[in-house]
């Protein structure tokens, strides 16, 4: 109990140093910071406390039989203490909150639940809070800019909600608007959350989230400005014209400014409402494997990668007879360096060809050590028994499933090291994916043998294009092409091959399944 009240002694003093801090730029700003840091700091010293008095008092250890039971209603208890505490703060803090929530296989079970809510249930602004920095950022009412605006958000997230519009010249638009005082709060919240972590990491050092805190500093200021977010979505547009089934809506740069944010309306169902699909004929597994296709390409082949794909920012839509892939909210990417993609390549590669000590040789080289078994059941979310057998000739069980969501609150400690050791363009390499993951369950998909021929391709491309980067003759250039002809050559040969075993395999079944049913007639006969 004393780590707590020590914890609200700090928390306090850092909520009276951010009022000094701000008092002189604008006190109502700081004296709201202040309420907001001090609402983190009672949430923050009420968990510490719980997890002291639940499994640190020394009443119960791990040997007890009634642990795990303990532990879990502990990890939940806390859980909702944070999702309360985003609700009630908002801004950066649902942020926070949303990358929890998509920590999937990563933190326990009661965390991502809990926290998941945030993805569409994000606190709402009010109307005239919306129409105000329209006027404020455009210097026109919302009235004189638009001759139709939906009173009702299309979505609410952490900083910003989308309504929809019509300008005066017929066009459909979607009017992205920040929260009024997200902006204006941020460095106060960033401040509050360094602390807090802080904090907690000296009191219990074996859960080390600065990491969290680091990427949010980073990437806050970015998704901040939307003049930001528009570039991405152009960058990206150019870098995929080539997949005539992507659309990324256009932006109105006369209308866009750091806190507005006006694009062409496009419309479709969710990513992950299969319902959707199934109701206008859109096949699932062609979705599943074009999104696949086109994040395989972000962070293998460009380095330039989408974090933030949860389903309210993919639609799906049926054009031409094809599903047609909409990306909204470009605001957050990672860039990935050629050396990280090169290496992450080869150990995915090596993972894909279950070779061990490869995968321990390029996890050490991205810098996890001793724990590269565990970073590789963590990029692939798979058990390390699939994974020495070959994950591409095993599809995941629910068994399998439910060790990995035990196993991640059971090495929460090594997991949280994980995510401190590896380079930090790695972190939302992993929100991506877990998000990814979502939609392939939802989608009833997952472990499709193309989807892993599709990154296998990519792996290639990446390996050889970097080696020929490092080519300083027309020789190596040609081993390096070559090379690239020859393993995409086997791969497609091994593709082939496990057509022809799953071909007659699915005809063995539906042989042998007719034997059967005609047998029971007999029988009952």
């Amino acid at each position: 109990m004393m780590a707590a009240k020590n914890l609200l002694r700090l928390g306090l003093l850092g909520g009276s140093g951010a009022v000094a801090v701000y008092n002189k730029d604008d006190l109502q700003t700081a004296g709201i910071g202040a309420v907001r840091f001090g609402r983190a700091a009672i949430a923050v010293t009420k968990i510490v406390a719980d997890y002291r008095t639940s499994l640190y008092s020394g009443k119960i250890t791990p040997e007890s039989e009634n642990y795990p039971e303990i532990k879990s209603q502990t990890h939940l208890r806390a859980a909702n203490e944070l999702l309360e505490l985003c609700r009630a703060n908002g801004g950066a803090f649902v942020k926070v909150g949303q990358h929890l929530g998509s920590l999937e296989y990563l933190l326990p079970v009661e965390y991502v639940d809990t926290m998941k809510v945030l993805h569409s249930k994000a606190p709402e602004s009010p109307l005239e809070d919306i129409f105000q920095v329209i006027e404020e950022e455009l210097k026109f009412s919302a009235k004189e800019l638009f001759v139709e605006f939906d009173p009702n958000p299309l979505g609410a997230a952490s900083l910003a909600q989308v309504h929809r519009a019509r300008l005066a010249d017929g066009r459909e638009v979607a009017v992205k608007v920040q929260h009024k005082a997200v902006k204006s709060h941020s460095k106060v919240d960033m401040k509050g959350m360094e602390l807090l972590v802080n904090v907690v990491s000296k009191i219990f050092p074996d859960f080390n989230f600065s990491w969290l805190v680091e990427e949010m500093k980073k990437n806050l200021p970015k998704e901040l400005d939307f003049n930001h977010e528009a570039k991405n979505a152009e960058k990206v547009a150019n870098q995929f014209n080539h997949f005539h089934w992507l659309k990324i809506p256009s932006i109105d740069w006369s209308l866009t400014t750091d806190r507005v944010l006006v694009m062409e309306f496009c419309e479709g169902g969710q990513v992950n409402d299969r319902g959707y699909m199934i109701e206008n004929s859109i096949d699932t597994k062609e979705v599943s494997e074009k999104i696949g296709q086109l994040y395989s390409e972000m962070i293998f082949v460009n380095g330039y990668v989408h974090c933030d794909p949860h389903p309210g920012n993919v639609l799906v839509k049926k054009v031409d007879k094809e599903a047609q892939i909409i990306l909204l909210d470009h605001g957050l990417y990672t860039t990935l360096t050629d050396d990280f993609r090169a290496t992450y390549s080869k150990f995915w590669l090596s993972i894909l060809n279950a070779n061990l000590k490869e995968i321990q040789r390029y996890g050490e080289l991205l810098g996890v050590g001793e724990l590269y078994g565990l970073f590789a059941c963590m990029v692939t979310a798979r058990s390390w028994d699939s994974i020495s057998k070959g994950i591409d000739k095993k599809a995941r069980t629910s068994g399998e499933q439910d060790e990995i969501k035990a196993d991640a609150a059971k090495y929460l400690p090594e997991i949280s090291a994980v995510l401190n050791r590896v380079p930090r363009q790695m972190l939302l390499v992993f929100k991506t994916n877990d998000l990814l993951r979502g939609i392939e369950y939802s989608l009833n998909t997952q472990d499709s043998m193309k989807s892993f021929v599709t990154m296998s391709r990519c792996c290639i491309k990446c390996v050889f294009s970097h080696q020929r980067l490092r080519c300083n003759s027309l020789a190596c250039s040609v081993r390096a092409n070559l090379g690239e002809f020859w393993e995409q050559f086997k791969l497609s040969v091994y593709t082939i091959y496990l057509w022809y075993l799953r071909s007659n395999f699915n005809k063995y079944i539906q042989e042998n399944w007719l034997s059967h049913k005609e047998g029971a007639k007999l029988k009952f006969l």
